[in-house]
Parts: structure tokens; sequence; C-alpha cells
């Protein structure tokens, strides 16, 4: 019988779960949340024995905890989180009982379907679930249902992609975690860039990965700062009209000075960030950086650029963290336009990393990765929206997502 599928640690999980699970601790402990999958590929199906084992490979959670030594490596190389924080990660379990996985049969075969995942609780503990269920999700889908894949070369593809990056120049981070195709996938690939960062020359770095246990395994710096959901949460407790502000707020209470202060700035749509930053030039000073997560990269240098020369802040001096679907020769275009506009640049790579393969049977057909997305759906009963500049990716219903809309002066 095909065994579960489970997290390698509680800390196979991307950093800013953490960074954002220590900001709901300290800021909303009281807040109840639901969480909500989306499979954003209409055509995939799944079958009733992968949700016996998805929900079999939930159940074990509860037996995941932080031991001593991640605790000790957490305190030496994560200083941005408190004694506080660290004291409640020890303590923390997966509660199972907060994930209601349904199996939704389909009309012309009810053998096959599509699922919900709703994953409903304290904000503080659900907070942790959205990357370990879209890892075993995808594992459990390409080695139970799609096994027409194999790991060949899998290993030599990641170094030739490094090789690329580090002789063109390239910072560059591993984002893989939520979009791998197993957890053997996304080792395989990290090996090779650690390989490739110590044998080719450049100028360019592998700056670390997203994911905390794989930092601490092959001593890589953890990278990453906050996600959509703590804006859209800030928003929906809070107000939307002063929400980007108020969730930066927040925020660098909690992390002033530290490294954590990277801007997201899509969650309202790029234009309302930056007309919200440009209300609060210190801030917009103080920060070093921002983080492009949709729409077009190219576009949102020259936005950047103007809004910070709008505020007299000598932009030369910030850099701008790409993360939306990249691949190695968009990453290099990025580069350049980048660094023709004055920024300082790096990448956050994911699913080109670790869930780039071809079909065992047709080397010349790609195996696609899964398409689909865990968002915080509500907070305290309230809607929470999120509104990129990608269109086909606004997250809530469609009568808040027209409010939010009208409230920051977008098209509909």
């Amino acid at each position: 019988m095909p065994s579960p599928c489970i997290p390698a640690s509680i800390l196979d999980t991307d950093l800013y779960k953490l960074t954002m699970q220590q900001a709901v601790l300290q800021t909303f402990p009281d807040v109840a949340a639901t969480y909500k999958f989306t499979m954003r590929d209409k055509d995939i199906r799944f079958n009733e024995h992968f949700v016996d084992l998805l929900r079999q490979s939930i159940a074990h959670f509860h037996d995941l905890s932080l031991q001593p030594e991640e605790l000790k490596w957490l305190e030496s190389n994560c200083k941005f989180f408190s004694h506080e924080y660290l004291a409640f990660l020890s303590q923390y379990r997966f509660k199972p009982e907060q994930v209601v996985v349904t199996f939704i049969p389909s009309e012309e075969n009810p053998a096959l379907g599509s699922i919900d995942i709703d994953m409903t609780g304290p904000w503080v503990e659900c907070i942790l679930w959205e990357i370990p269920i879209l890892a075993i999700v995808s594992e459990l889908y390409f080695t139970h249902i799609d096994v027409d894949w194999n790991y060949d070369k899998q290993s030599e593809l990641a170094y030739d992609k490094a090789k690329r990056l580090l002789h063109n120049g390239c910072s560059f981070m591993e984002f893989g975690t939520r979009r791998r195709r197993t957890g053997r996938t996304q080792e395989i690939v990290i090996q090779a860039l650690i390989a490739a960062s110590k044998e080719v020359p450049g100028k360019g770095k592998l700056l670390g990965t997203s994911n905390v246990h794989y930092a601490q395994k092959y001593n890589l710096a953890p990278m990453g700062t906050v996600a959509h959901e703590w804006f859209m949460g800030v928003a929906a407790l809070k107000g939307y009209e002063n929400s980007n502000n108020l969730a930066l707020d927040y925020w660098e209470k909690i992390y002033a000075g530290k490294s954590t202060l990277i801007a997201l700035t899509d969650t309202f749509s790029t234009k309302a960030f930056f007309e919200s930053l440009g209300k609060d030039v210190e801030r917009a000073r103080r920060w070093p950086g921002l983080r492009q997560d949709s729409g077009d990269p190219f576009e949102f240098i020259k936005q950047a650029r103007k809004a910070y020369q709008d505020m007299g802040i000598d932009h030369r001096q910030k850099f701008i963290t790409f993360s939306d679907s990249l691949n190695i020769d968009k990453a290099l275009e990025l580069q350049k336009s980048a660094l023709d506009a004055g920024f300082a640049c790096s990448f956050g790579i994911g699913t080109n990393f670790t869930n780039d393969f071809t079909k065992a049977t047709s080397t010349d057909e790609k195996s696609k990765a899964l398409n689909m997305v865990i968002k915080l759906r509500y907070v305290n009963g309230i809607e929470c929206v999120k509104i990129s500049d990608d269109l086909t990716k606004n997250t809530g219903d469609e009568e808040t997502v027209r409010a939010v809309k009208k409230i920051f002066g977008l098209p509909f």
C-alpha cells in the first residue's frame, strides 16, 4: 500500500510563512482564518485514491515538531525571530482537523474529478498549512496519477541553468518549494545549484533558498520576507483605503532594521501600492527594495524608477527582486533592463528550477507542472481579496473585488 507523503521537517516550508506567522502572533493572535485551494488548470483530474492518500498524509502532519537542533539553527541564522516566537514555534503542532479535503466527481466520469481543500482555524495556526499542502498535492499527483516522467538529467539541467545565471552575473534564489514536483526533485536541484556556485566562475551568486529545512541542511541562507496574505488580511480587518501603508507599518514595528524589509507591491495592484508609498517618503527611503510578482516586469522597472524619482529618492540605491514565473532567459533579459535603468536586482526562481520536466515517453514534450495556489479567503469571517497586475489572478468573490477596485480607482 502506498505510503503517505509528509514533509521532511516542520521547516520544510518557505521562510515567509514563518516571518508572517511571527507577525500574526504579535499583531492578530486571536483572528480566525480560512484558506482555500484553487487548481488553476481546469483540465486536471484527481481520483479517490489520490484523495485518500492526501488525507492520510495530512493526518501525519501532527507528528511534525521543531527539533532542538533546528531551534538552535534558527536562533543563530534568523536573528529577526524573537525568543517569544521561537518558543511558540517549538510548541506548535499542526492540527489535521483544520483541513477538509473534498472530492468532487465529474459528470462525464465520476471516477475522476476535482478537489476542494479548506483550512480553517486561528490564523496564527492555519498559516503554516499552505506550502506543505501544495507540495504534497504535487508530489502525490506526479507519483500516482501522471507518472510519465523521470529524474533523468535533472541535476545536469539545474547545473546548466545556474551556470548561465552565474556567468551572466545574476544573483538568484531557489524559490521552488510550493510548486516542486517532489521533495527529492528540490533536493537534487539545490545540490546542483550549490555545485555550480562553487565551480562556475562569474560575478553571479546563489543567494540562498526559500526552503528553511534545506537552508539548514545545506548551509544556505534562508530567503524570503512577506507574501500577499499579510496585506490581504490587514486590509480585510482594518479597511482598504490605507491598507498598504498600514500593513507596512505593522511589519516594520516587528522587523525594523532587519533584512525582511522588502516591499511586495502587487496585492491590490502596483498602481495602488506606489500611490500609497508616495504618501510616506521616509519609509520609501528606509526600505531597501521591492518584490515584483505579477504583471509586466519590464513595465514595473519603469514604474518603480518613476515612483522613486517622484519622491526625490535615488533609485540607484534600491533593488528589485523578481519572482513571477521566471525562467533563465527571462531573468537575463530582466537583469539587463533593471541594470540599464539603474536598479540592482535579484531573482527568485521557483517552478523552472523544481518542476521542469519532459515526458519520459516523449522527450520533446513537456510534463507540465500543476498551476495551483492556496490563498487566504476569510479573516474573522470577512472576505479577503487580491487584485494583482495580472487580471486573470484576482482572488476573492466578484462583488468584493469590484468594491476594492473602486476604492483604488482600478478598471473593472
